[in-house]
């Protein structure tokens, strides 16, 4: 056991808007069916301008404290944020919820962690030592990204895949030694940096080179194939890694909660874990990516529809620019 904690609540928020393939075929000219049979999803949803990347945090945070029964003075004694794209650069998105939250007179620490697309499970692995180190019995985890405030209006393709969305996770410190983090591995490829690439925001981009050139960095940057293939070829080596750790074979686990990266990003992780690839939840048709979120939206699914029960052990597992893949395994 690395760290004993336990789920006490889960939280997850779903923008008002929900876009249907359907309607994206009709604002680009496509063939009606051409999105979805070409991508794999019918819908998404879409953060108004109201819906921001704190103000979905909250709502899926509060809904894990409440869950919780984290109420009359009972608080987080750490909010973590792990969000893939933070709703400014300074503050952090955290120091955003928090006060969202109410608990800015309480001084709750609050800080971001960032490794894109899989910023929750970071930020999870942060919460968790802590536990372990004693430094917290209470941690608040959260994610929550907006996809489509970076996307090319004009572009179909990367319009198609995204989604918007927050989950959030209470965890408290475990004694009884059973549950919690049993298992993690890690890598990072660098030199497949350009791959997914968000230049603007950050200071590579500045003022001083000009409007256009802050608008094109604006536009998040994909290429798709070669993330897929670099991404396919870290997958297997972190889950041996993890499961070994944790003692625990494929056939354990109760459920895969990954990455909804793609469609076809999916089916191969539907592939690693066959004949039994049921296990792998997929939730893409109706969510799409939605970057750092994604793979806390779908253990808030899994938690919620039993599809994962105390004691199970279940895997998370995804992959992130950079190229960075992580699977974590944790026991309910």
């Amino acid at each position: 056991m690395i760290s004993n904690f336990a789920i006490a609540g889960w939280g997850a928020y779903h923008p008002r808007q929900v876009v249907t393939s359907a309607e994206i075929d009709r604002r680009h000219g496509l063939a009606p069916g051409w999105t979805e049979q070409e991508f794999g999803i019918a819908a998404r949803h879409v953060a108004a301008p109201d819906e921001t990347t704190s103000m979905m945090a909250a709502a899926a945070a509060r809904a894990a404290m409440d869950r919780a029964g984290w109420g009359d003075g009972l608080l987080p004694d750490v909010i973590i944020g792990g969000c893939g794209v933070m709703e400014q650069p300074i503050p952090s998105t955290a120091v955003l919820v928090q006060d969202r939250l109410g608990l800015s007179h309480a001084g709750v620490p609050a800080f971001d962690v960032n490794q894109t697309c899989l910023s929750f499970v970071a930020a999870l692995d942060v919460a968790a030592t802590g536990i372990a180190a004693g430094r917290w019995k209470r941690a608040l985890v959260f994610a929550s990204d907006i996809a489509s405030a970076g996307l090319d209006p004009a572009s179909a393709k990367t319009r198609s895949i995204f989604g918007d969305g927050a989950a959030a996770l209470a965890i408290e410190a475990a004694s009884d030694g059973t549950r919690g983090l049993i298992g993690a591995a890690s890598v990072t490829h660098g030199a497949h940096h350009a791959l997914a690439q968000l230049r603007a925001g950050g200071t590579r981009l500045r003022v001083t080179e000009g409007h256009e050139a802050l608008v094109a960095g604006s536009y998040f940057e994909m290429d798709a194939f070669g993330i897929f293939k670099a991404a396919a070829k870290a997958l297997p080596g972190v889950i041996d890694r993890a499961l070994a750790e944790a003692g625990v074979t494929k056939e354990e686990l109760a459920c895969v909660v990954c990455h909804q990266a793609s469609a076809p990003g999916v089916c191969h992780v539907q592939r690693l874990f066959a004949p039994a690839s049921e296990r792998v939840i997929d939730l893409f048709a109706t969510q799409g990516n939605q970057i750092a979120a994604s793979i806390p939206t779908v253990l808030a699914h899994a938690l919620e529809s039993g599809r994962a029960r105390r004691g199970d052990a279940v895997l998370l597992l995804g992959t992130a620019a950079g190229i960075s893949a992580t699977a974590m395994v944790i026991r309910l």
